[in-house]
């Protein structure tokens, strides 16, 4: 190996491979992107961070990668697929969850809170790192930071663009959703579309009562103001009338006593 190589490890593994031509590391397999594989969202060979220095997601090849594990700091795993061996028992301290069909919210979620309480980082990993880990990530923002799905579904997804929950584990998070926060509450809607979920936020559905138009003040029938069907709103200017309100008083009496005399006749 060259003296340059010797002195320059990588900046990501910390181990001396050609990495700025390329080159995987024999010790941990990582390997630098060229600038036409560079992608939003490319799989990365380092878990997602979803809270700071404490909890990160990924999928069993990050999990199987020990030395990136260790330079983030990582000294948990809790591994979601009872099928995912756990590689490294002697170096972190495994959580393996034995139920397949149906995730234990409360049971991960107590050991993400205790790896917390002990100040250590944890990486939660599934097979992909697309649905079941995050699921139990966003149930435990839901649990210990009081967030609603939507609220804590969107912080995991701006961090980890790649998520997909399946419907299966998306109808558990809405149901753990309801253990949480009490029947009570509002289930927060939720709708499939071409990217992704989508959360709606307290918009009436068609099972509500429609509100009401608003009454405006009608004119008494009338046969000699005939204006058709149309309501005008009620408005302090205006007085519709048969006589002026203005000029002498004595105008309109006379007018007055006039047709009195016109019609006795």
């Amino acid at each position: 190996m060259r003296k340059r190589e010797r002195e320059n490890p990588c900046a990501i593994c910390g181990h001396y491979h050609k990495f700025e031509e390329g080159e995987v590391c024999t010790i941990c397999g990582h390997r630098l992107q060229g600038a036409n594989e560079k992608s939003a969202h490319a799989p990365s060979a380092l878990p997602t961070e979803i809270l700071v220095d404490f909890l990160y997601v990924g999928s069993y090849d990050n999990a199987s990668r020990a030395e990136l594990l260790k330079i983030q700091g990582i000294t948990r795993i809790l591994n979601t697929v009872p099928k995912c061996q756990n590689l490294y028992k002697n170096s972190f301290t495994y959580h393996c969850l034995k139920e397949e069909q149906t995730l234990p919210f409360n049971e991960a979620v107590d050991f993400i809170e205790q790896c917390r309480n002990d100040q250590v980082r944890v990486l939660v990993h599934c097979m992909s790192g697309q649905s079941r880990s995050p699921a139990i990530v966003i149930a435990y923002l839901m649990r210990c930071k009081g967030w609603r799905l939507a609220e804590s579904y969107q912080w995991v997804k701006e961090r980890r663009p790649t998520i997909n929950l399946t419907p299966a584990v998306l109808k558990q998070l809405q149901d753990y959703e309801m253990e949480v926060f009490g029947m009570n509450a509002s289930p927060t809607p939720v709708f499939t579309t071409s990217t992704g979920l989508a959360f709606g936020f307290g918009f009436p559905n068609n099972t509500q009562a429609a509100v009401s138009p608003p009454t405006f003040c009608q004119l008494s029938s009338n046969p000699h103001l005939n204006l058709g069907a149309t309501n005008f709103p009620s408005s302090g200017g205006f007085t519709f009338s048969a006589t002026r309100q203005d000029g002498n008083p004595l105008d309109s009496m006379t007018a007055t006593t006039m047709d009195n005399s016109m019609d006795s006749t």
